[in-house]
């Protein structure tokens, strides 16, 4: 009698059709394709403590000089040319393809709020377009809409109104794919390298400010949730407190989690809208 072939299926096989992930599969199959890239599996080890003992002695050095160490366009400046030499397309695709997102997610709750501010701009769909302070600018956009909550009931529209699910779409975006790269980074790879600068032209409390927006997430989560009368969007909670002011954070992992959360919560909108 012949053995059964006993199936072997690898990780990223299993990963790549689980029912429970939302987001589209091309979108899948290119964090996937990311997530295997060599960078990843040997330099990422190395580039995260180095990335997180540069920045806590950049932090324990601006105690001591709090000014500005760099100009904001020099940072700006610095992180395009190197997401152009260094960072593989598909990262800076997924990263430019972040700013997007995160703009349709917060304008949802504008749109579906009694929120009294404008909505937000930034939607990136080039590499150059992430210049002229956008990384500032995205965290800040985080800030302003929940001031603008502030007193406003989150409820479901009541019949007949609907909710507005007007612009989730995802423009063509532009990662320069023409351009010749030296070496061909992932993006939490590419995150530890950035987090430097970042963490020198920012200061203290702009470099605080930014780590702790995303400890916001649960409670965007929550406010999805209460606007939508949906449950699944709790499903993707953390835990994170936004009372819990801790900026010692491994950052590149905690903004790729972020990333995530909110391809996850953007994946579910697009899903209600088609089923309006």
């Amino acid at each position: 009698m012949t053995e059964p072939v006993r199936s072997d299926p690898s990780m990223w096989e299993a990963v790549s059709v689980d029912p429970a992930v939302p987001l589209d599969r091309a979108v899948v199959r290119q964090i996937i394709d990311d997530q295997r890239r060599l960078s990843r599996r040997w330099l990422y080890p190395i580039a995260r403590p180095f990335s997180r003992v540069v920045v806590a002695l950049v932090s324990i050095v601006k105690r001591a000089l709090p000014f500005r160490w760099m100009p904001l366009s020099t940072m700006d400046r610095l992180c395009i040319w190197y997401l152009r030499r260094f960072v593989s397309p598909d990262a800076v695709e997924l990263l430019i393809r972040h700013f997007v997102v995160e703009t349709n997610l917060v304008n949802f709750v504008l749109r579906n709020t009694a929120a009294t501010i404008e909505p937000v701009t930034l939607r990136p769909v080039s590499l150059a377009e992430l210049g002229d302070h956008a990384v500032v600018e995205h965290d800040v956009n985080v800030y302003d809409v929940l001031t603008a909550l502030d007193g406003v009931p989150l409820t479901p529209p009541a019949p007949p109104a609907r909710l507005d699910f007007a612009e989730l779409d995802i423009p063509a975006l532009d990662a320069e794919r023409y351009r010749r790269r030296l070496v061909r980074l992932d993006i939490q790879t590419a995150l530890c390298f950035m987090n430097i600068p970042f963490s020198m032209a920012l200061t203290m409390e702009e470099y605080r400010r930014a780590v702790h927006s995303m400890r916001f997430d649960d409670s965007f989560l929550e406010i999805l949730a209460l606007i939508c009368d949906d449950d699944t969007f709790r499903r993707w909670k953390v835990g994170e407190l936004s009372l819990w002011m801790d900026s010692n954070v491994d950052v590149p992992r905690v903004v790729y989690r972020h990333a995530l959360v909110c391809e996850y919560a953007h994946a579910h909108l697009v899903k209600l809208s088609a089923a309006e």
